[in-house]
């Protein structure tokens, strides 16, 4: 897969630390979520990255802006500064994230409903099953 670009966001939300990966492929933007627990250290998330990249699960992907121009290098530093400063994810990753989320809801939902029906079929069987044994004769 070609990826254009793709960006981590590391910040404290409630008693844990989470790291939420944006990756930009084909002008679309994708979102992973994942829960770091404790602190990570600089070298515990880069041996993350390259463990684990490859088994992450992104979300739908959703439009993303289109490619920037070039800008000048101290530009490019005094970005990177304010992104440093300003805490959390971008509303584009957030809307990705509560796709992601409603999707895997609605596949829990499904997946119950079949259980529950499931459930259902194999109590009524069963009852059938020892009516017949009643009516048999001696």
């Amino acid at each position: 897969m070609v990826t254009e670009g793709g960006k981590l966001t590391v910040f404290f939300e409630g008693p844990f630390w989470v790291g939420v990966f944006e990756r930009v492929s084909a002008g679309k933007l994708s979102v992973c979520k994942v829960t770091f627990g404790a602190e990570p250290r600089d070298q515990e998330v880069w041996d993350f990255i390259l463990r684990h990249y490859d088994g992450l699960k992104f979300g739908p992907a959703i439009e993303a802006e289109g490619k920037k121009k070039a800008d000048h290098p101290k530009r490019r530093q005094r970005n990177v500064k304010r992104q440093l400063q300003a805490s959390g994810v971008g509303t584009r990753s957030q809307q990705a994230l509560q796709m992601r989320r409603e999707e895997m809801k609605a596949q829990k939902k499904q997946a119950s409903k079949e259980q529950h029906k499931a459930e259902r079929q194999r109590r009524f069987d069963l009852k059938q099953q020892k009516r017949r044994a009643k009516h048999r004769g001696h």
